[in-house]
């Protein structure tokens, strides 16, 4: 179970993500990113990042840039939120396909 202080720093890193990718979309090609979900670590060091592409079927070569600018997101990460973290979590990056799921699932029922 994650502590308040693990859920504060989720929401801070999950804000500034998006953010970012919002301001930045243009440079992971055409698409749309949203963060979903942010997981933190015990000792707040490392964050498992999901994120959410539309149109869905560009979320491999949109990660894929992502993971490439993997140093020039997190240094604007640490720009931004490095008052309120001693350190700057390490950052994996996933795609979170629920939404996918969910559609399937609901089309799977309709028939």
């Amino acid at each position: 179970m994650a502590s308040i202080r693990q859920n504060k720093v989720n929401r801070l890193i999950q804000k500034e993500l998006g953010i970012y990718f919002q301001r930045f979309s243009g440079l992971y090609g055409a698409g749309m990113i949203t963060v979903t979900n942010v997981n933190i670590g015990p000792d707040l060091g490392h964050a498992k990042v999901y994120l959410s592409f539309f149109p869905s079927h560009n979320a491999p070569s949109m990660l894929a840039a992502i993971v490439e600018r993997y140093h020039e997101i997190r240094k604007e990460l640490g720009s931004r939120v490095g008052k309120q973290l001693r350190i700057v979590p390490d950052l994996s990056f996933h795609i979170d396909d629920s939404l996918d799921y969910a559609e399937r699932i609901d089309n799977l029922l309709k028939k």
